[in-house]
């Protein structure tokens, strides 16, 4: 009987769709694990071989779980909001909402073929009303709370309402935009839009003024990760930074229990780091500085309050609102000007790029410990949304600070005993002070530890300033001006943004005649007709950004059809947060900071009972692209095998990987290729061509991109996932290869033929024997361990190893066979479940249980030694594992071979290398 894989795949899959095999519900009587892979967004191009990588990582460890006797949640959906459907829209007229279902059924069907264990019942689309209406619903929510910081968790804004209404800002300790003092009697007062307007101070959701990446021929705000080097990454069009009107998240709030609880959660340390590094928690104080001859007074924060002395010149972010304010009249067009010349550049590329550029303002501020006057610049180097914008530059001990006094000729004082600064910076984090004198305030001669505490302490006593955290991480700005994305719950009234019931919703997408901005310059929701809310309250025209549809959706998909809720409180105290998330490395900074902070909120307002919802989380590598090249005689069109390019000049051309096998090129696919290729010639060696190869990014451009339906086609779905795995460890990026993938293949086949003899079920019901049980069980121990440290490459070479020593030993035993089969599923679920009915099994493997590993199989009962005289190995003789050394010794020599080696001779010594060898030194 052949291993025919297409029938038995199909066969399968009909059979697990057909009984709901992966079909889960709430089971108390069963330990539950909840398994997530990241939200997958649905492109045209549909999925290439590097995308199942973490699939297949998370359904082999799902199934291992469910074998292991927990009720496993596996869902899947699709993250179908998003610039490039909507791009795709306003090129071809066609409606976003068509081509992004056109790319899930692409994307399902392409999944369907590898056979992942996914419960499509519980599916979800962030562009689905039943979905969408919930997102609008937790926006509500967090328009309606604030964050307390002395309580650390978001309250009702009804609660702050009555604090102002009893005492004012008095002793309130709320997360805000901007300091606001006004007495109970001053809030009474206030009309009803100023009100609102004070209220936006202070809620989680609020608009606000805020620097976005302004793409103007796309129309729209784009995210850090949507620009690159000044265009979209979309399109390529120019992005400025331009300070607009937007809908924010007060993420801000919640950076001290963003960064607590990485403590509580089991992610790598790299990625951790990479989080606080985002969160930029910093110990230092808020200073006042004010402007000469001027009633301005700005404040900066610095993590270095000792260095006050070494301050020659200040800095201005260029979308300070100081910048007009102290900018002077001879100024004015050089400022400009310069303002000009960089607000392309996004504050990725600022950070990151370590040129010097700047424009002096014109101004000068007074320094408020010696008095000095200190010119102000402006330069992007400094950033608008840290710490207040401005900065006190120190450029004996900053390397930025240092490069810009230099490239400008500004002064630089030394700050610490012994220092050199005439050709760099100085690390001024231990030393003796010097030159730090003024106003009451005498450093010199403290160690930098103790400078700091008393500047601080100073700072304080004298009303200078104030002592202070600070965190690099910026509220989350929440407003895109695009068609494709969730309408907001939100309505305006003089002005003023007012929440829908949420009895209203879903506000649904309305439908527009296209998706450009309207020629007003309004977002495409612009062209909605009566596009209002009680005929005559505008509705909000932005939509919301591709995060928001994904920052709960795990949450969803706990209990994806109730309409009356997000989730129960009992379903979601079952499934509680996810125990393993699988996905890429890219969503360390956004995604997963955004998922945090929306999960606290959740928890704060009593919707779910954990605080983080990500308790394990696994990051795959990337699988590159391996290209194939052909090289043609310049001048020709005859095209030079590999080893014989050196002899001609050649030009290397990328060929489709997909008429190449092992490196040989089919030449008559690679003619009907391209029309150009039609008549070319080749110079073969030994009859072939041999391409040559470079490990690249998978990419159509270099023709590397290999589809996993023509792997499946060709070699089958398991085979797909066990190559993959094989590939090496999940986390490393890995070069996709073919020309491994027949041995995998071949594998399998040798699998099958463990099982038939002849076309006829070779399988018996004798006793196994101890060689056999100790394969089975090396095999338990090692995919055990393997499977949960996530070392899925090594698990494929126990497999082969265990499957040729059953081979060598001829077993057909049904006992070491059928836990075989077991260990397999994970990986290869399909030959796995045909064989197991085959040898007689009625209910799905899926049901089986996990073989119990007996160590008591692993036990060595003899040991091989090596008989050596002189040093030479000569022969081998077994011996008992309890076999003491004398009669190790005894037997030796008393052996007929023996006797030939020593030849009548006295040994002078004998040595025994426990469980190795035996030398007899004559």
């Amino acid at each position: 009987m052949d291993y025919n894989f297409r029938e038995i795949e199909k066969k399968w899959q009909e059979y697990w769709i057909q009984n709901n095999t992966y079909k889960v519900t709430e089971d108390n009587n069963k330990p539950k694990y909840y398994v997530l892979d990241m939200f997958p967004y649905p492109s045209g191009a549909g999925l290439h071989v590097g995308h199942p990588l973490g699939y297949i990582a998370s359904d082999i460890y799902s199934r291992f779980k469910r074998l292991k006797g927990f009720n496993v949640l596996h869902p899947m959906g699709y993250d179908a909001y998003g610039l490039p459907a909507e791009q795709y829209a306003i090129q071809t007229g066609q409606h976003p909402a068509i081509t992004t279902q056109n790319n899930i059924n692409r994307y399902k069907e392409q999944l369907d073929k590898i056979g992942f264990c996914y419960d499509w019942s519980r599916e979800i689309r962030t562009c689905d009303p039943k979905y969408y209406k919930w997102t609008q619903w937790a926006f509500i929510q967090m328009f309606n709370h604030y964050y307390d910081n002395s309580l650390q968790k978001a309250r009702p804004i009804t609660e702050l309402i009555k604090k102002f209404e009893q005492n004012g800002t008095s002793n309130i300790q709320a997360a805000c935009s901007e300091e606001l003092n006004f007495t109970a009697d001053e809030w009474k007062v206030m009309d009803e839009k100023e009100k609102q307007k004070t209220l936006l101070n202070y809620r989680i959701a609020y608009l606000g003024d805020t620097m976005v990446n302004w793409c103007p021929q796309l129309g729209t705000v784009l995210a850090n990760d949507e620009v690159s080097e000044g265009v979209s990454v979309r399109g390529g069009y120019p992005v400025e930074q331009k300070v607009m009107r937007q809908w924010c998240l007060r993420v801000s709030a919640y950076a001290q229990r963003l960064l607590d609880g990485l403590s509580t959660i089991d992610w790598t340390d790299s990625l951790k780091e990479t989080q606080k590094n985002w969160i930029g928690r910093s110990e230092g104080a808020e200073m006042k500085f004010k402007v000469v001859n001027s009633d301005i007074e700005f404040t900066i924060f610095t993590t270095r309050a000792d260095t006050i002395f070494g301050v020659t010149f200040m800095v201005l972010a260029p979308e300070s609102e100081y910048v007009k304010q102290v900018t002077t009249p001879d100024q004015q067009k050089a400022v400009e000007e310069y303002l000009e010349s960089i607000k392309h550049r996004t504050e990725r590329e600022r950070l990151m790029d370590k040129s010097v550029s700047g424009v002096f303002s014109g101004a000068y501020a007074i320094n408020p410990l010696n008095n000095e006057k200190i010119p102000i610049w402006i330069s992007d180097y400094v950033l608008a949304g840290y710490g207040t914008g401005a900065i006190m530059a120190v450029p004996a001990h900053d390397s930025r600070d240092y490069a810009f006094a230099k490239h400008f000729n500004l002064p630089i004082i030394p700050l610490i005993e012994g220092c050199d600064v005439s050709k760099e910076s100085f690390d001024a984090k231990e030393g003796k002070m010097i030159n730090s004198c003024g106003n009451g305030l005498n450093l010199n001669g403290l160690e930098v530890k103790e400078a700091i505490a008393k500047t601080k302490q100073f700072i304080k006593e004298k009303n200078i300033g104030r002592v202070k955290v600070n965190y690099r991480l910026r509220d989350a700005i929440f407003s895109r001006q695009r068609y494709w994305g969730e309408p907001f719950p939100v309505y305006y009234k003089d002005d003023m943004p007012y929440m829908l019931d949420e009895n209203q919703l879903p506000l649904l997408l309305p439908e527009i005649d296209k998706f450009l901005p309207t020629e007003k310059g309004e977002p495409p929701l612009g062209r909605a007709k009566n596009w209002k809310f009680r005929d005559h309250f505008p509705l909000e025209l932005c939509t919301m950004p591709g995060f928001a549809g994904s920052s709960a959706y795990y949450i969803r998909y706990m209990d994806p059809h109730n309409n009356n809720e997000l989730v129960s409180k009992s379903i979601n105290e079952y499934w509680r947060n996810v125990d393993l998330y699988i996905g890429g490395t890219e969503h360390a900074t956004g995604h997963l900071i955004y998922s945090r902070f929306w999960n606290k909120f959740l928890y704060d307002i009593g919707i779910v009972c954990e605080e983080e919802p990500f308790k394990k989380l696994v990051n795959q590598g990337m699988i590159q692209g391996r290209s194939n090249f052909v090289y043609r005689i310049k001048d020709t069109n005859t095209f030079v095998s590999l080893n014989l390019k050196n002899n001609y000049e050649t030009t290397p051309i990328h060929v489709d990987v997909n008429i190449v096998n092992n490196d040989i090129l089919d030449i008559e696919a690679f003619k009907k290729w391209r029309p150009e290729f039609n008549t070319a010639q080749f110079i073969l060696e030994d009859g072939k061509y041999i391409c040559g190869w470079a490990v690249e990014k998978m990419s159509k451009s270099m023709f590397n991109v290999v589809n996993p339906d023509d792997i499946v086609e060709r070699y089958g779905a398991d085979t797909l996932r066990l190559y993959e795995m094989f590939l090496g460890p999940l986390e490393q990026s890995k070069p996709w290869d073919t020309n491994g993938i027949d041995g995998v293949h071949r594998f399998l086949k040798k699998l099958w033929n463990l099982f038939f003899d002849n076309n006829n079920l070779a399988v018996k019901n004798n006793e196994p024997t101890k060689e056999e049980l100790k394969s089975l069980h090396k095999l338990i121990k090692k995919v055990s361990w393997d499977i949960e440290n996530f070392s899925f490459n090594t698990s494929i070479s126990a497999f082969m190893i265990c499957v040729n020593e059953l081979s060598t030993l001829k077993s057909r035993n049904k006992h070491v066979l059928e836990n075989l089969l077991i260990l397999l599923t994970p990986f290869a679920p399909h030959i796995s479940e045909e064989l197991w009915h085959q040898i007689g099994n009625v209910s799905t493997i899926c049901d089986a249980q996990w073989p119990i590993l007996n160590e008591n199989y692993l036990k060595e009962i003899s040991v091989n030694y090596a008989i050596s005289f002189n040093g030479k190995a000569r022969f081998n003789l077994e011996f008992s594992t309890s076999a003491s050394k004398e009669d190790i010794e005894k037997e030796v020599l008393n052996h007929p071979l023996s006797a030939k080696w020593i030849d009548g001779k006295t040994p002078k010594k004998i040595i025994i290398v426990p469980n190795k060898i035996v030398n007899i030194v004559l």
